[in-house]
């Protein structure tokens, strides 16, 4: 893959990071060397990864090699979506408005929140008995 026209930018969301690489092309998404269909099978992802390129009307024009790791399914989808926004956002700064009013440029800072000692989870008690 050469360097010329590649536009390159990094997503995250929960624990998942996403590298994207973004060069003129026909519309092809690569996944960890996986095409976006294998890569997820649930259409909610599909259509998550894809929202981007509706937002700016760029669907077909640019493909994308993404490197993704960490996280599950739903993380690492949205960590895919921030990346390409960012991307966009590099090919044509007057896409900065319709992906800003749709918050694809905003990484999602909630993350899990840890468990505490003395306690069954992050905010759970252990079950109190009176007597």
């Amino acid at each position: 893959m050469s360097t010329a026209g590649l536009i390159a930018a990094t997503g995250k969301r929960k624990n998942a990071v996403a590298r994207v690489q973004l060069k003129p092309g026909t519309g092809q998404i690569l996944i960890n060397d996986r095409p976006l269909e294998t890569y997820f099978p649930r259409e909610i992802h599909r259509i998550q990864v894809l929202q981007p390129f509706q937002v700016t009307s760029t669907t077909g024009k640019f493909n994308a090699a993404v490197n993704v790791q960490g996280g599950g399914e739903m993380g690492q989808a949205g960590a895919v979506r921030h990346g390409i926004a960012k991307a966009l956002l590099q090919t044509n700064s007057a896409l900065r408005e319709p992906l800003r009013k749709e918050g694809l440029l905003t990484r999602d800072s909630r993350v899990k929140e840890r468990k505490k000692y003395g306690q069954k989870g992050a905010r759970r008690r252990f079950q109190y008995s009176k007597r």
